[in-house]
């Protein structure tokens, strides 16, 4: 009950509506406990793939087969503000170029390492952000993702290592803040195979594939089986005001969804 009230005490950051009250206005309170006493049965998940893969192939149903693991890190890189006319080239500490090496050095681990290894930089800001300063310093983030939680240990460590040296060789400090860390998540095997077949009765074309975003099935997954079904993203986009998926691909989501839930309801 302790970890329930905490939950429902939750306070958007916002409004500062909590949680509890929401659910009790919109209806959606419940009377079961949560955490529950017991498991759910299964868990199935229809959403759209957030990715260009489905589409390229006219594949019409993703089966999705776990979640990549994610490793978020902020870095705020420090060196010295300085003129950017006046000050040489080699008497700098300058957390922009530095930021710049990260940027490609990051690119060029997920190159190297292939698979299913990805890496991108999302956000970089500079101090003071000026035209003719050095900047004083730069935050970035980081965003690695992989379905195996041993290569994504080995990206860390070439990311861990690639900054400890760029910042003794430009004499700027780094920090680095965690922003998030989760490890891979496999689906169980019994729902991932009732997808694909309850798709192929269904006559829908289908792919096994991993998600490359997080979802709430990776949380149910440990208590649960689980499993997920992706319909195709027009040109990839997701989280962007022109994101679109046809409604006919919706609706063969929806009724393998439908069907699933009914063959694990039986």
């Amino acid at each position: 009950m302790e970890q329930e009230g905490a939950a429902l005490d939750v306070r958007a950051a916002d409004d500062g509506g909590r949680l509890g009250d929401e659910l009790a206005r919109i209806g959606y309170a419940g009377s079961v406990p949560c955490p529950a006493a017991s498991a759910p049965h299964a868990y199935v998940e229809l959403h759209i793939e957030q990715g260009p893969v489905l589409e390229d192939e006219s594949t019409v149903i993703g089966v999705v087969t776990g979640v990549q693991g994610i490793s978020w890190t902020e870095l705020t890189v420090t060196g010295q503000s300085a003129h950017a006319g006046t000050t040489p080239m080699q008497l700098r500490r300058d957390p922009g170029y530095v930021a710049g090496e990260i940027i490609t050095g990051v690119r060029a681990l997920a190159r190297a390492m292939g698979g299913t290894q990805v890496a991108t930089v999302g956000l970089c800001n500079f101090q003071p952000n000026l035209v003719n300063v050095v900047p004083s310093s730069v935050t970035l983030t980081v965003d690695l993702r992989n379905t195996d939680e041993v290569l994504l240990q080995q990206a860390e460590a070439v990311f861990h290592e690639l900054c400890t040296r760029l910042a003794a060789d430009e004499g700027v400090t780094i920090e680095r803040r965690t922003l998030a860390r989760f490890e891979p998540v496999q689906f169980h095997p019994d729902m991932i195979g009732l997808v694909e077949a309850t798709a192929e009765r269904l006559g829908h074309s289908t792919r096994r594939m991993p998600s490359g975003a997080g979802h709430d099935a990776q949380m149910l997954a440990r208590v649960c089986p689980t499993s997920m079904i992706f319909v195709p993203s027009v040109n990839g986009l997701s989280h962007n005001i022109a994101e679109y998926t046809l409604p006919e691909h919706i609706a063969a989501g929806a009724d393998v969804l439908l069907q699933v839930v009914l063959a694990r309801a039986s």
